[in-house]
């Protein structure tokens, strides 16, 4: 069992033991999409293949917060800000912007690429190497400004 698995277990424990009713809601939640992962794919997840999930997972909260603000749902974006913060602290660090930016320059000259036409290029040697680490949106921004 890989160790995101394990604490994720543990978690789940904790929650229960403290009856913390948010957090054990979103655990569950969180263990549920790990579990049918695992049974999709037949084997043990890997550390990288549930940060996947992970990263779907905070995905999803990001999008319902930005549709409960359009709908006026207080109630439901303090709750799904709530899962939020706890589906982030299974994920590594986030990458600032500035970080993001250097990274972006490396993966430039790393694919040797000059032209916005080759900005598939480029998204393909960054994407590894950010992975969890930082928004996908804010990554293709980034390599758009800095081919212009």
């Amino acid at each position: 069992m890989a160790m995101l698995t394990k604490q994720i277990m543990e978690d789940l424990k904790t929650a229960m033991k403290e009856h913390d009713q948010v957090k054990l809601n979103t655990v569950r939640l969180i263990k549920s999409a790990l579990m049918n992962e695992k049974i999709k794919l037949g084997h043990d997840l890997s550390d990288e293949e549930a940060l996947q999930i992970l990263v779907r997972e905070k995905k999803q909260r990001e999008e319902s917060i930005e549709e409960f603000k359009k709908g006026n749902r207080e109630d439901l974006i303090e709750q799904t800000k709530a899962e939020l913060a706890i589906v982030e602290k299974y994920l590594p660090k986030q990458l600032s912007k500035e970080e993001l930016t250097e990274i972006v320059k490396e993966a430039i000259s790393e694919a040797q690429v000059s032209s916005v036409s080759e900005f598939g290029k480029v998204m393909k040697v960054l994407m590894p190497k950010i992975k969890g680490r930082a928004d996908g949106k804010m990554a293709t921004e980034i390599v758009k400004e800095q081919l212009k």
